[in-house]
């Protein structure tokens, strides 16, 4: 007998309890239990089955797959290749004279003899439009960071947003127009037209004022006016400004990640320690764009006042008083300056100006049949596009550094306005407007920036290492364009006046002259709109940007371990805003006859308003910040007075874990 140790032993026991199982499986009974089928009677009495009538009295044919097809026959349908005349017999009166009646048109060709009745299609009004659209954007960010182990807290005195706000209102007594209400029903809009083109007949500017203004005006304006000049090329937002950074380049240093920690020969790290601020870089942008070629017509009269209006207004406005502590003189200050950008652009098209005579050679054919349709009242064409942005960051905090690399962000903020509008409609040959017509295109731009920044150092701060500070460089931005189209405009010529006459009194009946003018030849029907009331065509966009940047920051040493060699970077400034709008409206695509009084006006404000009124930061930086300093473990039972306003945390407020505690 041949032994075998416990592990073999146990290795052939299981095989053998395998094998067991399985023959166990092969040879189990499986057999489920049934019940059998009821015994079935030999001879079943079987349902007799209802008597049918049914009967097929049709005789069954074989299958025929043929499939037979016969084209239908010749049919004749009567056509004729002439109108259904009508004709009228008249008794010659004179030699030469051909007395023919005509319905609609001059009369044909002599010796017809002949009315002829077309029935031409209707067409559709145009119906009145009107938008107004109002976009407002309020954002606070005012922030309180104490970061680095300073064992301090900064206290200093609130920035009160109330100096922004008049730094506003100073910059808007620079506007001609005055605050006007958002003007509803047709008798309002009128008025507020003539209004402002009143305060802009009575605009006399302050030569003698902080601001720098430039006014142009005359009864057309034309051209690209950038900061009060004239010139022939506008500045492109790409070169002062990018909205979307440009990315690395594969494999450059700038796409490698930046290694703060070093490595030394005997294996300990060591970190760069750096601290980097960044309590500016705000953008805020209002962007409206509204193209109206709602109507339109070749041939335009105006039986009432013409009375044509463009404005620009364009203000940027700052306040930019840095205070800098003398502790960080042998840092480099980045000389970037503030950029003012007035830029407006005049623009208008003659429609008729790449014509060169064309339709008058040789034998123009002039129209015989016209088509009228009325709106009864004022046809109104209204755009109200209002866009305002208001932003607080007005940052406060106190650093230190620890030995790491610490970066804060307390600003970088985007704000955006933006409208597109386009309005199409309907063109027709001939536009009659019994009343006047009223037509105004209007854009107001203001930038106001209140960015006073301090930095200052506390009792004990030095710096041995490299530091770059920037205060400023921030841009204002306004560009608006005006870009019309229509023709010349003059006096009304006696066929026009004879139509306009027609229509007011009922009679669609255009005379002979109308129809002979060469700026219609070369149309078979004309499409006439008459216009009972008065046209009233009012684009007006009103752009308002106002940021407050003031930031208030001190520099002070870690409580316990002071690293003198820390680089420093902090950027207070850096702010962008950036007003564009731009209006391209359709007049008339031709001449404009005007019965009544001619008025046309344009006019363009641009100003800068830089300030230096505040007298708070003329202080010693260093003083105001120690004064405003205090060790945490004094101020521990202050009580909550003691807490800046711009922090005021709220105990029953929710948590800003959403996870409740559950990211550590």
């Amino acid at each position: 007998m041949t032994g075998m140790d416990r592990i073999s032993e146990e290795i052939a026991h299981f095989i053998g309890m395998f094998n067991i199982t399985v023959e166990q499986a092969r040879l189990r009974d499986a057999y489920h239990e049934f019940n059998p089928l009821p015994a079935v009677p030999s001879n079943p009495e079987l349902p007799e089955a209802p008597a049918s009538d049914f009967a097929a009295p049709h005789t069954l044919l074989g299958y025929d797959p043929g499939m037979r097809y016969a084209p239908p026959g010749w049919s004749l349908e009567e056509v004729s290749p002439w109108l259904p005349l009508k004709y009228k017999y008249f008794k010659m009166q004179a030699p030469g004279q051909y007395p023919f009646g005509h319905p609609q048109g001059p009369s044909p060709e002599p010796g017809s003899g002949m009315n002829i009745n077309i029935t031409l299609p209707e067409i559709d009004p145009p119906g009145s439009v009107a938008s107004y659209i109002v976009q407002n954007i309020y954002l606070s960010d005012n922030d309180y960071f104490g970061v680095g182990g300073h064992g301090l807290k900064f206290s200093p005195q609130p920035i009160d947003n109330g100096d922004l706000i008049n730094l506003a209102l100073e910059a808007l007594s620079i506007s001609p127009i005055g605050s006007h209400e958002m003007p509803s029903g047709a008798e309002a809009i009128k008025d507020f037209i003539t209004s402002v083109a009143e305060e802009l007949e009575n605009y006399t500017p302050d030569t003698d004022g902080p601001a720098e203004i430039h006014v142009f005006s005359g009864k057309t304006l034309d051209g690209i006016y950038v900061n009060g000049k004239l010139v022939t090329e506008a500045p492109n937002i790409d070169d002062y400004h990018s909205f979307d950074p440009e990315e690395a380049e594969e494999g450059s240093p700038e796409h490698k990640p930046i290694k703060n920690v070093k490595i030394t020969y005997d294996g300990h790290m060591q970190i760069e320690a750096s601290v980097s601020i960044s309590a500016g870089g705000n953008t805020v942008v209002n962007d409206a764009v509204l193209t109206n070629i709602w109507t339109g017509g070749t041939v335009t009269v105006v039986a009432g006042d013409y009375f044509q209006l463009d404005a620009v207004i364009q203000i940027n406005a700052i306040c930019d008083e840095d205070t800098l502590s003398p502790t960080i003189t042998n840092w480099s200050v980045d000389d970037a300056t503030n950029q003012f950008f007035n830029i407006a652009t005049f623009k208008h098209t003659n429609p008729l100006d790449n014509n060169d005579g064309a339709h008058l050679s040789g034998s123009p054919d002039f129209p015989s049949y016209w088509i009228v349709t009325e709106i009864t009242g004022d046809l109104l064409i209204v755009n109200w596009l209002d866009q305002y942005i208001f932003q607080s960051d007005n940052d406060v905090g106190i650093v230190s550094s620890s030995g790491v690399t610490t970066e804060i962000i307390a600003g970088d903020n985007l704000a955006v306005n933006t409208i597109s509008i386009m309005e199409l409609a309907y063109a027709y040959d001939i536009i009659v407007i019994g009343g006047s017509w009223y037509d105004a295109n209007i854009i107001q731009q203001l930038n106001v920036l209140y960015d006073n920044d301090l930095i200052g150092a506390v009792n004990g701060f030095q710096t041995t290492g490299e530091g770059s500070v920037s205060t400023s460089g921030n841009l204002l931005w306004n560009e608006a364009l005006i870009y019309s189209v229509s023709g010349d405009y003059g006096d009304m010529p006696a066929h026009y006046q004879e139509l306009a006459d027609n229509l007011a009194a009922g009679k669609e009946v255009l005379p002979s002259g109308v129809l002979s003018d060469p700026a219609l030849a070369g149309n078979e029907a004309l499409r006439v709109l008459y216009i009972e009331g008065d046209l009233i065509n009012l684009n007006y966009i009103r752009q308002t940007s106002i940021v407050g940047d003031s930031d208030q920051i001190a520099l002070a040493m870690n409580e316990f371990t002071p690293r003198a060699d820390a680089e420093w970077t902090i950027t207070t400034g850096g702010n962008a805003l950036l007003n564009h709008a731009a209006i391209v409206d359709l007049d008339s695509l031709g001449n404009i006859h005007v019965g009544g009084e001619q008025y046309s006006q344009a006019m363009l404000v641009q100003a800068e308003l830089i300030s230096d009124k505040p007298e708070f930061w003329a202080q010693d930086p260093d003083a105001l910040v120690n004064e405003a300093v205090a060790f945490l473990d004094d101020s521990i039972d202050d009580g909550p007075d003691d807490i800046p306003a711009y922090y005021q945390p709220d105990n029953e407020a929710p948590g800003g874990d959403g996870l409740q505690a559950m990211l550590g």
